[in-house]
């Protein structure tokens, strides 16, 4: 759904509501996760926990603006599930390495499929929403609004549907990071520490040099030393934007359904090839 999700993850989530959700209900819930109307929301334990500011309907006998309380959660896998995926994930570089950058890997749906498990929701039998409103419906517009609001936080931050399915983020980077190729690969993306050294002036301050006493019309124009007859051109980096790709895509001052990390990748490239032709 545009406007809040631009992921294909965030956008299989909102798909999965929308399969056994009313219309009418998801208009509203739409409505509810623009206006402001989602006063607070958080997960723990795997459970969304939401406040929501409802409206008045003399319908259900709802005179002044009220305020609900509101759940979402995926059903759980288990423990000894989480450890066959965790074995599957660890012997496999390229889903490690993009958990590792928290991404999303593309073929996470075959992964836990051959162990048969799912990590999307599907439909209805994946969810369990409570609300204390009137409505007799559930999931009801406020829960639809929360599921919105939740799919928009899935697009930053692709970890919380394992968190929604009971294995929170650094538990899952913790244990891929036991193997062997976790170790590795984490190693790579652990920032370096560089030691910074105060400069006492913003300019470079120009140094006198001694000059020979006799200098010939060589030695003046080419220099003590000769220059390499070539300058190696430095290696293309294995993972392009890297810093940027360690803070997930679609951060929240980029406005634009293009994904953020590929303009960043486009740009990297441009300036690697511009600086490469300016040699």
């Amino acid at each position: 759904m545009p406007g809040f999700s631009r992921t294909w993850w965030g956008q299989r989530f909102i798909e999965a509501l929308e399969q056994f959700t009313n219309s009418a209900r998801l208009g509203r819930g739409r409505s509810y996760a623009r206006g402001g109307r989602i006063l607070r929301y958080q997960i723990e334990g795997g459970v969304v926990s939401a406040t929501v500011r409802g409206s008045v309907n003399p319908y259900f006998g709802v005179y002044e603006e009220p305020i609900y309380n509101t759940t979402v959660a995926l059903k759980p896998i288990s423990r000894a599930n989480w450890t066959k995926v965790i074995a599957e994930l660890s012997g496999r570089a390229a889903p490690v390495a993009k958990l590792l950058l928290n991404e999303m890997p593309n073929d996470i749906d075959d992964t836990f499929g051959r162990l048969g498990l799912h990590l999307l929701p599907g439909g209805q039998r994946d969810f369990t929403t409570e609300c204390s409103c009137p409505d007799w419906s559930n999931p009801c517009k406020h829960v639809a609004g929360v599921c919105y609001l939740l799919a928009s936080a899935l697009d930053r931050d692709p970890f919380l549907l394992f968190e929604l399915r009971g294995l929170a983020r650094d538990q899952l980077r913790e244990e891929l990071a036991k193997s062997s190729l976790g170790q590795l690969l984490a190693s790579e993306f652990d920032p370096q520490e560089v030691e910074v050294q105060p400069a006492q002036s913003y300019y470079a301050r120009p140094v006198a040099e001694p000059v020979p006493a006799t200098v010939s019309h060589k030695e003046f124009w080419t220099g003590a030393r000769r220059l390499p007859p070539a300058v190696e051109a430095s290696p293309a980096p294995s993972v392009p934007a890297l810093l940027i790709r360690k803070q997930g895509d679609y951060p929240p001052f980029w406005p634009k359904d293009q994904s953020f990390i590929a303009v960043m990748e486009e740009l990297y490239a441009r300036v690697r090839t511009k600086s490469q032709q300016m040699k």
